[in-house]
């Protein structure tokens, strides 16, 4: 038997004060943010203004949203508006206030990390060539870089132009000066910004000031910033299991290589436990490409909600493309080379614009969070009594609970990438609540590899009191119908006033009292999403194909295969769509070989700071293979909104529109997928791409099957397996 014991709250509520830039309905305590009244957990996603195109800001949002994000992050980058002292841009997709007052209209709050320094894999870490140069005391007090910020922070704050953000993030990653913190958040105030909610990041034991920000934390399961021949880092490993230990050492270690590796700090006991940086995905750096799967990314966020989050934030939740010249580099002084140009992070949605797997398997997580958010917050998180012994603990069950003892919720995560886990056998919980006890299943089931789960406990609805469920709490809808998924392999028990029944997942309701409970089979909850938006009150959709919406709840679809639960007839039924016979048109790419890739090409391109360097672009020119690539017609008409995907294999590739490169890749064996509208191809353009070879003994680390591909390939692996273009379609809903 598997025992946890509900731990009430540690320490008493409290409610900081964080100067005096309040805003009517919102409110922060030790425990929750709370919005017009009512507790929340907010999930806030990570995307760059000026790293995406103007014209597909709105897009990105409405994709945000339908993932259950509800307020989007960026950092505002001082080199993109600033690359010389005389040169000041607020124009295109530099535009940040319009991005703001778009964010409003699209009902999502804006929280935008000011720096001045932010990193963000940018040069400098954000500071333009002509600041980094300066001969001042950078991320000091000194006032001659004072002067240079509040010059910045002058400009930003009039082109905002009195506009009220949801928050502000001082700095970043800065870990032993508070005072300057504070010296940032005056000079800010007196440029003219404000927001009820001012931050910092605290991994890395950073100090903060005491009162005036609220700590960020972070988590990522794997990264860039170690070296190649690394074995998965600690740090990385940690955020596989639950855990109150919040504070996360290796986020920027590779910044902080000279200073001692500090104990982990412990939560502030005025503010609750709020992450800006959970892994969305992982960028790509040349000498390590890790490349993080759905599972992955939604493993690490899970168990942060059941280790008591108050706030889920991601970095990146939307990939972008560098302006060109302003990516971090070995040039700089970085100790890692990232690509020039793609900044697609292997995000929920990528560079392209596509969803990646990610997207659902963290939407499912965000419905609970909408639907149950306010009870989740009155409930701390209580370990089991039995931990594992460590990070290389695969034996172990890891799961946790959140109970404010008397109701709550059991977590289940059994999956972490490098080191498999294999099916944990005869799991039978015992959960001990302040005036009785709790044992489920009704008897011993095995938990396969790969399973996340949040059991709901003793949780009523419609007058009916559930003691347990074995499938996973997705949303409430009206009737009341709780909704819930099966997790592969573990079969769905219910039970009432002790006694247990045997449900069989379907698309069908179980009806129980007054209370509709739909388990939806596991192969479903990849295609569930939930729209709480709109006069039509919250909705549960099944559909394959991407949906999106905004404020007014309207459904867009970019396929016909649409089906939407009316809680009435309790039953799915296919949303009205027009036009309701629109499909994408779909071809292949006819590929040229100008100059094929047959010389050889070095191992290594040099070292900086013991790291494989990227190679240059004159040896790159001299070495890459180059193909014409010939596509049909259509795709450059902007209407079809064409997307290219190209399987290779490789080491660095480029892709060029009439010589210009668009768009870059380390190869890290998935498939490159690009917008042709966003590259600026158009009719008559010339299309290339260029592919340099990778050197079979090659050093830099990559994930296990493009390493064995690598290794089982003669002297150099290169390779174009594909090219094939795709249109998308928009099918809008009707009344």
């Amino acid at each position: 038997m598997l025992l946890a014991r509900h731990q009430p709250w540690a320490t008493p509520l409290r409610r900081p004060s964080m100067g005096n830039d309040s805003r009517p309905g919102v409110a922060l305590t030790s425990r929750a943010l709370w919005r017009d009244g009512a507790p929340v957990i907010p999930v806030s996603g990570e995307l760059h203004y000026s790293r995406v195109p103007r014209s597909r800001w709105q897009t990105r949002l409405r994709q945000m949203r339908a993932g259950g994000v509800t307020v989007v992050a960026s950092y505002v980058f001082w080199l993109h508006h600033v690359p010389a002292r005389d040169v000041v841009s607020f124009d295109g997709n530099l535009d940040v206030a319009t991005f703001a007052d778009l964010c409003d209209a699209e009902g999502l709050d804006l929280i935008l990390r000011i720096g001045p320094w932010c990193h963000g894999e940018t040069r400098n870490g954000g500071f333009p060539d002509w600041v980094q140069h300066a001969s001042v005391g950078h991320r000091t007090d000194d006032p001659g870089y004072l002067e240079l910020v509040r010059e910045w922070f002058g400009q930003l704050g009039r082109h905002l132009d009195g506009r009220s953000l949801f928050g502000i993030q001082l700095e970043n990653e800065l870990y032993d000066q508070p005072g300057h913190l504070d010296t940032l958040q005056s000079i800010a105030r007196d440029a003219g910004l404000s927001a009820p909610l001012w931050m910092a990041t605290a991994w890395g034991s950073a100090s903060l000031p005491a009162t005036s920000v609220l700590p960020l934390y972070g988590g990522y399961g794997d990264g860039f910033w170690v070296d190649a021949d690394a074995p998965w880092d600690p740090t990385f490993r940690a955020h596989y299991f639950f855990s109150h230990v919040w504070d996360d050492p290796g986020i920027g270690a590779d910044l902080r290589r000279d200073r001692p590796v500090a104990a982990p700090s412990a939560l502030s006991a005025l503010f609750p436990p709020a992450t800006a940086e959970l892994g969305g995905g992982m960028a790509t750096a040349y000498h390590r490409r890790p490349r993080p799967t759905a599972l992955d990314v939604a493993t690490v966020a899970h168990c942060k909600i059941g280790n008591g989050s108050a706030w889920q934030g991601y970095y990146m939740y939307a990939g972008g493309t560098n302006p060109p010249g302003t990516q971090e580099s070995h040039e700089t002084g970085y100790p890692n080379d990232l690509q020039r140009l793609g900044y697609d992070f292997h995000a929920p949605i990528g560079e392209s614009g596509v969803l990646a797997p990610s997207h659902s398997l963290l939407r499912r997580q965000h419905a609970l969070l909408a639907a149950f958010g306010a009870s989740l917050t009155e409930m701390p998180s209580s370990l089991p009594a039995v931990l594992p012994s460590g990070v290389e603990d695969t034996h172990t069950l890891r799961w946790a609970v959140r109970s404010d003892g008397v109701s709550g919720f059991l977590f289940i995560a059994w999956h972490q990438p490098h080191v498999p886990l294999r099916a944990f056998h005869g799991a039978q919980f015992e959960v001990a609540l302040d005036d009785d006890s709790l044992v489920l299943p009704s008897a011993p089931v095995d938990i396969p590899a790969g399973t996340l789960a949040c059991w709901p406990l003793r949780l009523t609805l419609g007058g009916v009191r559930l003691d347990w469920i074995t499938a996973s709490a997705l949303t409430v809808l009206p009737g009341p119908t709780l909704v819930v998924t099966a997790a592969a392999g573990v079969p769905v028990e219910y039970a009432i006033d002790g006694v247990a029944h045997r449900v069989t997942p379907t698309r069908e309701p179980v009806r129980v009292g007054d209370l509709d409970l739909l388990v939806l089979p596991a192969g479903d909850a990849d295609l569930a999403w939930v729209c709480s938006d709109g006069p039509a009150g919250r909705r549960l959709l099944l559909s394959s194909s991407e949906l999106t919406w905004g404020p007014s709840g309207q459904i867009s679809s970019a396929g016909p295969d649409v089906l939407v639960y009316d809680p009435d007839s309790r039953g799915f039924s296919p949303l009205a769509l027009d036009p309701a016979d629109a499909h994408p048109l779909n071809g292949q790419g006819s590929i040229a070989v100008e100059r094929a890739g047959g010389r050889a090409v070095p191992v290594s391109y040099g070292k900086f700071d013991g790291r494989e360097s990227a190679p240059g672009p004159e040896v790159f020119d001299e070495l890459a293979a180059v193909y014409r690539v010939e596509l049909p017609g259509w795709a450059a008409d902007p209407a079809h909104d064409a997307l290219l995907f190209i399987g290779w294999a490789g080491d660095v590739g480029e892709l060029r529109v009439d010589g210009r490169t668009v768009t870059d890749r380390f190869w890290d064996g998935s498939e490159w997928v690009v917008n042709l509208r966003d590259a600026g191809y158009r009719a008559g353009a010339r299309l290339s791409l260029h592919l340099l070879p990778l050197a079979a003994g090659s050093p830099v680390w990559l994930p296990d099957d493009a390493r064995e591909r690598l290794l089982g390939s003669d002297g150099q692996l290169l390779a174009l397996d594909h090219v094939r273009v795709a249109g998308r379609v928009r099918l809008e809903e009707t009344s």
